[in-house]
């Protein structure tokens, strides 16, 4: 849908903030930004980080003067819970592709699965995924996956300071992931299994923090369905006054 400011039933959103939502899966970030922008007549305003479209969680988004600081808040570090399968690997790394391999998991024990995802803390240099929006002469690898073209990718340097693993329950691995901005949940998982002489796929991705920012601060987007414009301005302003301090002095530009 066309965003006509001018024929909106709303006056225009002016306010300056930052509004965290707790995107659904199937919708896009861009998805997101499109509906807060037309639902609440919003005229400037931006997201800090792309998720997968099947991915939830956290999403940051930026409205009015605060959009400058997009590219700031989107290097920030994050915080994923992820589930991991083993014994499968799609086209995508992820369960929106098409199982390319597979292989049993039976001499996998859970002892070594758990060493094997630990042994990832730390500085190393990943391979980022065909699908994400890192671009090579102009084309966003995506959209030359989409056309089944494949291109050599150069490994870039990532920090994992923390992970934490809830359960393993072979096939599948539980836990969660604290890392530096440009690390590719989907790419550890498979790196994941090839270090256990396997192969292992994204199950699930939820990001639950992005720097100071976390999920439980964030609002549903069918609570955003539901919410009138002055309710929106209403906690815009709380959270402006509550959160922002910590994160930008004075909480203004």
């Amino acid at each position: 849908m066309r965003y006509r400011p001018d024929k909106h039933r709303l006056p225009p959103f002016n306010m300056d903030g930052v509004l965290l939502v707790d995107k659904a899966p199937d919708w896009t970030s861009f998805d997101v930004v499109n509906f807060l922008k037309n639902r609440f007549n919003i005229p400037k305003i931006g997201h800090c980080g792309t998720l997968d479209p099947a991915a939830t969680g956290l999403l940051v988004i930026v409205c009015g003067k605060f959009t400058r600081l997009s590219q700031k808040l989107s290097s920030d570090n994050k915080v994923y819970e992820t589930r991991l399968l083993l014994g499968v690997k799609t086209d995508t790394d992820d369960m929106e592709g098409e199982v390319i391999e597979e292989r049993p998991t039976d001499a996998l024990d859970k002892l070594t699965v758990e060493k094997t995802i630990l042994s990832f803390v730390g500085d190393s240099m990943q391979i980022p995924p065909m699908v994400s929006a890192i671009k090579k002469d102009g084309k966003k690898l995506y959209e030359l996956a989409r056309k089944g073209i494949e291109i050599e990718r150069e490994p870039r340097p990532i920090h994992i300071s923390k992970i934490n693993i809830h359960s393993i329950e072979l096939p599948e691995a539980h836990f969660t992931v604290h890392c530096s901005k440009g690390t590719y949940i989907r790419s550890l998982c498979s790196d994941i299994g090839t270090k256990l002489g396997n192969v292992g796929t994204l199950k699930n991705l939820r990001r639950l923090e992005s720097g100071k920012f976390s999920i439980n601060d964030a609002i549903t987007l069918d609570e955003l369905k539901n919410m009138e414009q002055s309710a929106l301005a209403v906690h815009m302003r709380k959270f402006l006054v509550d959160k922002l301090a910590s994160i930008i002095p004075g909480g203004n530009l």
